[in-house]
């Protein structure tokens, strides 16, 4: 069984993570940890209008934020790596620089040290020079950077088919069958 470790972060996009999650719900071969900052939670109840215990119950394991002495805080628990679906600048430059003073950084920063897949689904726009700066050492150091960014040649028609598209590439790099929520590029004339 896979271990993923979703985290959703303060940024504008708590779709990205939700999503994520009830894609998940489906598929019995991953299990799933939850860590939700409290930005992230405001998020969720600005975006979604849902509460804690709704997004909760779509996981299979749930941290709080500050529970530094949980199961994922430890590189002795296997898992097979973390998203954090969105990912604000604030996370990452924490995760960038080593800052692990709550649980998505503390748990982002075991998949680095550990060689795990961890990918940040970075919400910010414009970037600065920081935040960019950011972004390389995260890739440097062996994360993701992957900005939830829809794609338009699959000819999406809801929001909902653009979020499961980019969920869908993320969880792909898992090695989980998402095939029901990807259209992979046929070539031009092909589709």
């Amino acid at each position: 069984m896979k271990r993923i470790i979703v985290g959703i972060s303060g940024a504008s996009g708590a779709i990205y993570g939700v999503r994520m999650l009830k894609i998940l719900v489906d598929i019995k071969s991953v299990q799933t940890h939850l860590v939700i900052s409290p930005a992230g939670l405001m998020n969720i109840h600005h975006e979604l209008a849902m509460d804690k215990q709704a997004v909760q119950a779509l996981a299979d394991h749930t941290h709080t934020h500050g529970e530094i002495g949980a199961s994922i805080a430890s590189g002795s628990f296997k898992t097979d790596g973390m998203v954090i679906a969105p990912c604000s600048v604030k996370t990452m430059a924490a995760i960038a620089n080593g800052f692990c003073d709550n649980l998505i950084s503390r748990a982002a920063d075991v998949c680095l040290k550990e060689k795990r897949r961890l990918v940040l689904m970075v919400r910010e726009t414009p970037l600065h020079l920081g935040h960019i700066r950011n972004m390389a050492t995260i890739s440097e150091i062996g994360g993701i950077i992957y900005p939830p960014l829809p794609s338009f040649y699959s000819k999406p028609n809801t929001i909902e088919e653009m979020v499961d598209e980019t969920i869908a590439k993320v969880l792909d790099g898992f090695d989980i069958d998402v095939a029901k929520h990807l259209k992979p590029w046929q070539g031009l004339g092909q589709e």
